[in-house]
């Protein structure tokens, strides 16, 4: 029942700016903890940003200061700005939600980075 759509994800030049979004469906309470991960090919999938319910965030260092995590709770939904955008940053990102201690995970989204 529960389903995660991830949208905005695409081809964007070096630089330029990106906006992720997550939205969550099929729920009947509460979502606790939020984020995104990602993923490029051959390699592991690794945390970029994570929010709590009281919209306290942490992100990896490799996108702190470029990337911002927000949600709307009353939405269900948590969204990515991605600005300053690098080639390195290229690769399929996953939107996961955690409600009632189970993790949640939406099918990806593309970006790619590139000139």
């Amino acid at each position: 029942q529960v389903q995660l759509v991830e949208s905005g994800g695409g081809l964007v030049q070096p630089g330029g700016s990106l906006r992720l979004s997550c939205a969550a469906s099929g729920i009947g309470f509460r979502i606790n903890a939020m984020g995104w991960y990602r993923q490029a090919p051959g390699k592991q999938r690794d945390l970029v940003a994570h929010i709590t319910s009281s919209s306290s965030t942490n992100y990896v260092d490799s996108v702190r200061g470029r990337f911002t995590i927000s949600r709307d709770n009353a939405k269900n939904m948590v969204y990515l700005q991605m600005n300053s955008l690098k080639p390195e940053d290229t690769a399929t990102y996953y939107c996961y939600a955690r409600i009632l201690g189970i993790d949640y995970w939406g099918k990806g989204t593309l970006v790619t980075v590139s000139s």
